[in-house]
C-alpha cells in the first residue's frame, strides 16, 4: 500500500477526479486511472481508495474552503478512527491538491450552477411623447417602458428580446418581484 500512497500517484488520483467531476473530461475514467496509477491495487482496492478521495476532494470543493478551514478538515480526517480515516501522506496530497486547483474547481462548480441560456445585459428607457409635430395640441400619450434583455449561452452569439410595458405592466412586474422576494426572505429565515 505504500505505492497506494505515493505523493506521485495520489496527485495524478486527485486530478483524474477532478477531470472527471469537475472538467467533464470524458477522456479521463476510472479504468484508465487504475491502470496508469494503481496498477498493482487490486480493482476493488482501488475503487475504496478512489471514491475516499472523491469524497473528501468533494467535501473540500463544496465547502470552498480556505486554508484554514482546510487544514482543519484535513487535521481531524488524519485522526478520525476506521475506514473512513486518511493517511497523512493522503491528506499533503490532498492539501497541495486543493491549494493549486482551488480556483478552476471553483470557476467549474460556478458554471455547473448556471442557467443557459443566461441575461447577459439589460437595457431600459421610458419614452412618452409630449407634443405633436407643427404645434399641434394632441393629448399626451401614457409613457411606455421599453426594456431589452440581452441573452446568450456560453460561446454563442447574444439574443435580444425586446419588451414594451405600459403603467399597469410595469406595477404587475413590480409586484409579481415583490412576491419573489418574498418568497426569498421566508425561505432564507427558515435555514
Amino acid at each position: 500500500m505504500a505505492d497506494a500512497d505515493s505523493s506521485k500517484s495520489l496527485n495524478g488520483l486527485l486530478n483524474g477526479i477532478a477531470q472527471i467531476v469537475y472538467y467533464n473530461n470524458s477522456e479521463i475514467t476510472e479504468e484508465l486511472l487504475r491502470n496508469e496509477l494503481y496498477p498493482d491495487l487490486s480493482v476493488e482496492e482501488f475503487h475504496v481508495l478512489l471514491e475516499k478521495m472523491k469524497g473528501l476532494l468533494k467535501s473540500v470543493a463544496s465547502a470552498d474552503m480556505d486554508q484554514a478551514q482546510l487544514e482543519a478538515f484535513l487535521t481531524a480526517q488524519v485522526r478520525k478512527q476506521g475506514g473512513g480515516a486518511v493517511s497523512s501522506a493522503q491528506a499533503a496530497a490532498l492539501g497541495r491538491f486543493w491549494r493549486s486547483q482551488r480556483a478552476r474547481v471553483r470557476e467549474s462548480l460556478l458554471a455547473l450552477s448556471r442557467w443557459e441560456p443566461a441575461l447577459r445585459g439589460l437595457a431600459w428607457r421610458v419614452d412618452l411623447q409630449t407634443s405633436a409635430s407643427r404645434g399641434q395640441h394632441q393629448p399626451v400619450s401614457a409613457p411606455v417602458a421599453l426594456l431589452e434583455l440581452e441573452t446568450g449561452r456560453a460561446g454563442e452569439d447574444s439574443e435580444f428580446l425586446c419588451l414594451e410595458f405600459d403603467e399597469e405592466k410595469v406595477n404587475q412586474v413590480l409586484q409579481k418581484m415583490a412576491e419573489v422576494q418574498e418568497c426569498i426572505d421566508r425561505i432564507v429565515h427558515q435555514s
